[in-house]
């Protein structure tokens, strides 16, 4: 068990000095078997956050993340956390001017995470494989940069399927109704 735990610090310690060392916009934690974001690294990264612009924490078990992350990279552009445990977002995540885009499939999402919709860069959400029931339509429908949002595979009410597609300027992407669980 220490092992691995050991292990597990030292790739995601590998991945952070090849962000720093490699000047890159893009930090990858996928797959490090992470449970919270190491707060520690925001201290090797701090000269460079300003620099992230992608971040990669998906396939992990993550069950939240701290307004301190959403903070500390401000210039963030986008942001995968598929294949987690996530259910909510930190408020703070709506301070994000630059997000383009998040990618939140095969979480714990019950309800649509509304942080995003402040976002005036927001492009593209993908939310499939979760639990989402509603969707709030009039906010998304005031964001201007939105292009898509893929909501497959998720329980999604009557209401949210009988929307006039005329009223909203976006793609959104559904199951056909009554399929909302993932093929095995």
């Amino acid at each position: 068990m220490l092992r691995k735990m050991g292990e597990a610090v030292a790739r995601v310690a590998r991945k952070v000095n090849e962000t720093v060392e490699s000047d890159s916009d893009t930090l990858d934690l996928a797959e490090c078997k992470l449970v919270s974001f190491p707060i520690g690294i925001c201290k090797v990264l701090w000269n460079v956050t300003d620099q992230i612009h992608l971040i990669t924490l998906a396939n992990n078990e993550l069950k939240s993340l701290t307004s301190k992350f959403m903070t500390i990279f401000f210039q963030l552009q986008k942001l995968c956390l598929e294949g987690n445990f996530l259910y909510h977002l930190p408020n703070e995540v709506s301070a994000l001017q630059h997000f383009k885009a998040i990618h939140l499939s095969r979480n714990q999402f019950h309800d649509f995470p509304e942080q995003l919709t402040p976002l005036p860069a927001l492009e593209t959400i993908i939310l499939e494989e979760n639990k989402i029931v509603d969707v709030p339509m009039e906010k998304l429908a005031t964001m201007p940069a939105l292009c898509s949002i893929n909501l497959h595979f998720n329980p999604l009410n009557a209401e949210v399927r009988v929307i006039t597609l005329p009223l909203i300027k976006f793609d959104m992407l559904m199951s056909p109704e009554g399929t909302w669980a993932p093929p095995t």
